[in-house]
């Protein structure tokens, strides 16, 4: 029944999208020959003339469409009637061509104000993470760092907390010896090398038998994440020089030591890389009975484990007032949209790759499982984000899509006559076929996902 509510949210977003085409289409007095739910892939399922309008339901449910006189070619219109489309002006077009997506925006913010006036509250997206139990061997640092079962943990590394991910993956990236070291700590302790061994130089191969001094207080890499790793809106990818495994014998030779007699393999800036690569302290922060405290170091071992269980509470907003439920439906839609924004610049750049992109199939599942699991108002939250994540993508300047038509028209605009249809109609041919490959593709990430789940 979840999974079925949510395909229902999912056609609705669907259906809002093309109702703005045809409502704008019919304001503007353009005839409307079709009105499409699904692609024209494949069979049709259902086909039925309502007034003038033929309504088509298509098996390949990963769409829609509105068909305008324009785009069939042995259409009874005159060439110069005013009901075509593009007999308009090049305004009004544009607006038609937009209402789909100004329809999506306008249902998302409906959906959240539901969710806020019903609910009287809506998620804030942060998370109390709590430690909810220490479950390390007893040698482990935890012990010491006078952590307490039930403290709040506000920050690490000076990294607010307020989700389970950012934390995890702060401890992860910070494994005892995981041999990769930031470039500044290295210089920092070459620096301090270099003032206690002066007669040698960077790149100089330290003489067989010759012991020089090593600092007591080297530098330790503190992994830390910017504000959109933070939230998971891109991966984190710790920066610095992978060690080489050469230098892991050293590591052996000069660990715990204040003296290091050379074998004549080692370079000075080779012994600066070798005690850079140890271990990376931890510093938490954490809230316990109001109180803010500040732990000592704890440090992760080669796994990148510190032996703490975590626990979850979502934090809420409160919408008990109309005022509130306005401003608050505003800010979370923002908060939610400029993430997504930021996340698909990131699969552009190729910092999100392919095989992390997923679509419907996917969305159904987990739609599915947020009503099963936190109740309808989750899935509400959901479609309207999904609602505007379709605003999004349909407004991008590529043809076939929304965004591509009102390029076309921004160029007519510029040249002061329209582009040739042929031209359109290849270009937006290419590109819709590229758009159906990449729907397959997504669909199979989707497949592989829940298969893997």
């Amino acid at each position: 029944m979840s999974i079925i509510i949510m395909i229902l949210l999912l056609s609705l977003l669907i259906l809002v999208h093309e109702a703005g085409h045809f409502f704008a289409a019919r304001a503007f007095g353009i005839r409307v020959d079709k009105f499409g739910f699904g692609l024209p892939v494949g069979p049709t399922l259902f086909k039925k003339k309502i007034g003038d309008v033929e309504v088509l339901v298509h098996a390949f449910l990963l769409g829609g469409y509105v068909s305008f006189p324009d785009d069939e070619k042995d259409c009874d219109l005159p060439k110069d009637s005013p009901e075509r489309f593009a007999n308009k002006p090049i305004w009004q077009r544009a607006i038609v061509v937009s209402a789909g997506v100004i329809a999506n925006v306008i249902c998302a913010i409906a959906l959240v104000m539901l969710v806020a006036i019903v609910s009287k509250q809506l998620p804030s997206g942060n998370y109390e993470i709590y430690a909810s139990e220490i479950s390390a061997p007893k040698e482990a640092s935890i012990w010491d760092s006078g952590l307490q079962k039930g403290d709040r943990i506000l920050q690490v590394n000076g990294c607010d907390i307020n989700n389970a991910y950012s934390f995890v993956t702060i401890v992860k990236n910070s494994a005892k010896n995981n041999g990769i070291i930031s470039t500044k700590t290295i210089e920092n302790n070459y620096t301090k090398l270099k003032e206690l061994n002066p007669g040698l130089s960077r790149d100089e191969i330290i003489p067989e038998n010759l012991s020089i001094r090593l600092p007591e207080d080297i530098d330790k890499d503190i992994i830390t994440m910017d504000k959109y790793a933070l939230r998971g809106a891109k991966y984190f990818k710790k920066e610095g020089i992978k060690i080489s495994e050469n230098l892991n014998e050293l590591k052996k030779e000069i660990n715990g030591k204040k003296y290091y007699t050379s074998s004549g393999k080692y370079t000075l800036y080779d012994v600066a890389q070798a005690l850079s690569d140890d271990v990376h302290p931890i510093n938490i922060t954490v809230e316990r009975n109001g109180k803010v405290i500040k732990l000592k170091p704890v440090y992760p071992d080669e796994n990148g484990i510190i032996g703490i269980g975590l626990g979850a509470k979502q934090t809420v907003i409160k919408t008990t007032t109309a005022p509130a439920v306005i401003k608050e439906s505003c800010v979370y839609l923002w908060d939610n949209t400029y993430m997504m924004i930021y996340s698909l610049g990131q699969l552009f750049t190729g910092n999100i790759p392919l095989k992390d992109m997923h679509g419907v199939v996917a969305i159904t599942k987990i739609g599915g499982d947020m009503i099963e699991k936190s109740g309808k108002s989750s899935g509400i939250l959901l479609a309207a984000l999904i609602s505007m994540n379709l605003a999004i993508l349909n407004i991008l300047p590529i043809p076939a899509l929304d965004g591509g038509h009102l390029m076309f028209m921004f160029i007519e605009k510029i040249m002061g006559k329209p582009v040739d249809e042929k031209v359109i109609e290849i270009i937006s041919t290419v590109f819709f076929s590229l758009l159906i490959i990449l729907m397959i593709f997504v669909v199979f990430n989707d497949i592989t996902l829940i298969v893997r789940k």
